[in-house]
């Protein structure tokens, strides 16, 4: 599985990236977590707001923080 956190490095797009690896590790599977902060990249995905998270290439959030219990919804835990 691939997860993708977008954002530019604010303290948000930080907190989504603690969130989304205590959510792998809760779930106990196999994820590689890439920070993606080219605002190119992130424009591909039709972004406009961040911090987002995709996962295998499916944008699920963008513009807030999702709870650790969403993301585990998101990974089908």
């Amino acid at each position: 599985m691939k997860i993708e956190i977008l954002g530019t490095g604010c303290t948000k797009c930080k907190m989504l990236y603690e969130i989304t690896q205590n959510a792998v590790k809760k779930a106990g599977i196999e994820a590689e977590i890439e920070k993606v902060e080219d605002i190119t990249s992130i424009m591909n995905y039709g972004v406009m707001s961040t911090p987002a998270l995709v996962v295998n290439g499916e944008v699920k959030t963008s513009g807030r923080l999702p709870s650790t219990d969403e993301i585990l919804g998101f990974l089908g835990k």
